[in-house]
């Protein structure tokens, strides 16, 4: 295998240096918007760069042109006489799965989580893909839903319960719904913005439809942490689920368009319940649920098309227990192996190996080297 070192995400950056069959990890440093972790980066892959046993053969950073660690990358490469590498963000997360288990055959892989640059320029989060080692392609996402607002919309949850409601042609009742919440100016705002799709980029983030889903039950109005919404309905559902059973929807998937998994229906059901009402637990339950086998369903309907039979799960989302157990399950229901990240954790901190390992595959396959598993 190539010796790759790798820059790591945006969000919880670590950098890591593949250069045989242990990883080398630098301190998580933290997110790339404050400049001390930009400067404690650089640091870092200087001094793996200085460790390594063998000349690199490149280094990998992700798919988005202006993060400071593709500039940092990118500068870094030309000066040490090395090609830079560009990794999508979901490909990356599947291949910290295919490194962590030594994997060479094609997988699925269910790549869910807040953002990432996708190959098409939109941002993509909830994904299903074919991986192999030296090749990839996307299968298919999210039912795509708009930001309001753009970035602010992953800080304001109703934002995206509102965005829900535009995709589900019932956007006029978007003031009615929020008003009492976040004001009529802002209410109104909103549901202006989504009707005229001004500043409303699109998503299929799986980040975003937790978001939503929190939002249209009043549990998460405005968040100051990232997945502070998504850990609040993972909460509820989970003493919900202690105490009762859950019947969930098992009819979101069609064999015919795996392009795209159209999850509006479960919106639709949350929108049903008043805000904050007393049902909130038990609807919160049943969207993890659905969720949950909508995914699985999906990935089996894919495996079925392709022969594949192992899947891979990827994406901060999964540090959701209710979720990743239930998917899980399903899967293997299906008859389907099942395997995540062991070395590290599903989430940004852990992506630098996913983007090492398909760096290091893709320069084997240009040199002829060995394998990269």
């Amino acid at each position: 295998m190539p010796a790759v070192l790798a820059f790591g995400a945006w969000l919880k950056n670590a950098a890591c240096l593949l250069d045989g069959s242990t990883p080398q990890w630098s301190p998580v440093h933290g997110d790339l918007g404050d400049p001390e972790a930009c400067r404690a980066l650089e640091a870092s892959v200087r001094l793996l760069a200085a460790q390594a046993r063998r000349p690199l053969a490149g280094i990998a950073h992700d798919l988005h042109p202006d993060f400071f660690s593709t500039r940092l990358a990118v500068e870094l490469a030309a000066a040490w006489g090395v090609p830079a590498v560009p990794v999508q963000h979901h490909h990356a997360h599947i291949g910290v799965v295919m490194a962590d288990h030594g994997l060479e055959e094609p997988v699925l892989g269910l790549a869910l989580d807040g953002v990432g640059l996708g190959t098409d320029g939109t941002a993509w989060g909830g994904e299903l893909l074919w991986v192999a080692p030296r090749e990839w392609r996307r299968i298919g996402g999210l039912w795509p839903l708009q930001l309001p607002g753009g970035d602010v919309a992953a800080r304001e949850p109703w934002r995206m319960a509102a965005s829900a409601l535009q995709a589900l042609g019932r956007g006029g009742e978007i003031a009615a719904r929020f008003a009492p919440v976040v004001g009529a100016p802002a209410a109104k705002a909103v549901q202006r913005m989504l009707a005229a799709g001004l500043n409303c980029p699109v998503t299929s983030s799986a980040g975003r439809w937790f978001d939503a889903a929190a939002g249209a039950l009043g549990l998460s109005v405005r968040q100051a942490h990232e997945a502070k919404a998504a850990i609040a309905l993972e909460k509820l559902a989970a003493q919900h689920l202690a105490q009762a059973e859950v019947q969930p929807r098992e009819d979101l998937v069609d064999p015919q368009a795996l392009q795209r998994l159209d999850l509006r229906p479960l919106l639709g059901h949350l929108l049903a319940h008043p805000l904050d009402g007393p049902a909130a637990p038990e609807a919160a339950a049943w969207f993890h649920l659905s969720l949950a086998h909508a995914l699985a369903d999906w990935a089996a309907a894919a495996a079925r098309e392709t022969g594949v039979r192992t899947v891979c799960l990827g994406g901060g989302c999964f540090f959701n227990a209710v979720l990743a157990t239930h998917v899980t399950g399903r899967l293997a229901s299906h008859g389907l192996r099942v395997l995540a990240p062991r070395s590290t954790n599903c989430g940004d901190a852990g992506l630098a190996l996913g983007q090492a390992w398909v760096a290091a595959c893709q320069l084997a396959t240009l040199t002829e080297a060995a394998p990269c598993a």
